[in-house]
């Protein structure tokens, strides 16, 4: 038996969530020519000559053994005497980000945002501001997944007596004190989540969704070793019951026995997916249905037909196109 697609895009089954958890690498292959100006996406180990902080480090006196930022500053933090370089650094990184623009067309990220369902969420390690300027934009038209910001990000602000989270500056709902930026940087020596506000709350909250997620997506997120207590946070909300049904992809450039040694503990069995593109992805194919063609396809037994996003259209286009499955919805 085949489902197709305007089979599929009636069905409103799978309850649970679809987490999407974002790294450097999705806003990097999102951006690639940079922003609408032009500015280039920094990536840890070309922060420095991005951002022009050369002369900065230099100052410091010492002879770095890498060119990764977050180790460098990691270094600069653990020194009181530099205390001045590493309040100039932040806010030299925080003044970069956010100065970053969309771009005027359709991205990686007005697609994702897009594709999941207001149940859905997406947990994001990124500085910069793309997926909120993309749900701006998207917001008015559909509902959209929930966002989690895992190391603060240069749009977001929260009420400094812990009620929400918002747009910097504007004023809190409940107390009406003004929402104050998240923090940026940590020493990755000691990224200890729980000593910022903020940070804490966003990874109770994500932990929650990762214990009760239906399919987990991790687009460009290394999971690099300075992030070993993140990944570690996560294993154990993600191992708290038998995961027989769920199912990961993973998308990313890497080798696929390099990914599958990283995230081994995120599968189960040959519940995975691997794609080096977006566009080959779970949710490019099946937008808002994720689950819905999961279950179909290993649950059901059925041969099923994708329905991927259109490409290349603008956002009337775009808008008009999804509205067909939000209408089910």
């Amino acid at each position: 038996m085949v489902v197709n697609k305007e089979e599929e895009i009636k069905q409103i089954n799978i309850g649970a969530p679809h987490l999407v958890i974002l790294g450097a690498g999705a806003s990097y292959a999102s951006f690639r020519l940079g922003d609408k100006n032009n500015k280039q996406l920094p990536l840890m180990n070309n922060l420095i000559d991005i951002l022009e902080l050369d002369d900065l480090i230099k100052q410091t006196q010492i002879e770095f053994q890498t060119s990764n930022f977050e180790e460098i500053y990691d270094q600069i933090s653990k020194d009181p005497t530099l205390y001045e370089i590493k309040v100039e650094l932040e806010q030299k990184v925080y003044e970069y980000f956010s100065s970053l623009e969309i771009l005027e067309t359709p991205t990686i990220y007005d697609y994702l945002l897009l594709s999941l369902r207001e149940k859905d969420f997406i947990a994001t390690f990124n500085w910069d501001p793309f997926l909120i300027q993309a749900y701006r934009r998207n917001g008015n038209k559909f509902k959209l997944p929930k966002l989690i910001f895992l190391h603060g990000n240069v749009e977001v602000g929260y009420c400094p007596n812990g009620h929400i989270k918002g747009n910097i500056g504007q004023p809190c709902s409940i107390c009406h004190e003004a929402l104050i930026p998240s923090k940026l940087l940590y020493p990755i020596g000691d990224k200890n989540y729980s000593l910022d506000p903020f940070i804490h709350k966003e990874w109770e909250i994500f932990k929650d969704v990762l214990k009760h997620s239906f399919m987990v997506t991790i687009f460009g997120y290394g999971a690099p070793k300075s992030d070993k207590g993140a990944i570690d946070l996560m294993e154990k909300a993600w191992n708290h019951r038998q995961r027989a049904l769920e199912e990961t992809e993973i998308i990313d450039i890497r080798a696929e026995d390099d990914l599958i040694e990283t995230w081994q503990p995120f599968i189960f069995s040959h519940h995975y997916k691997i794609e080096n593109d977006f566009f080959s992805s779970w949710i490019a194919n099946h937008p808002r249905r994720t689950g819905e063609a999961y279950w179909n396809q290993f649950i059901d037994a059925k041969f099923i037909e994708d329905n991927p996003i259109p490409q290349n259209v603008n956002f009337e286009e775009l808008w008009s196109w999804y509205e067909e499955l939000a209408k089910y919805e």
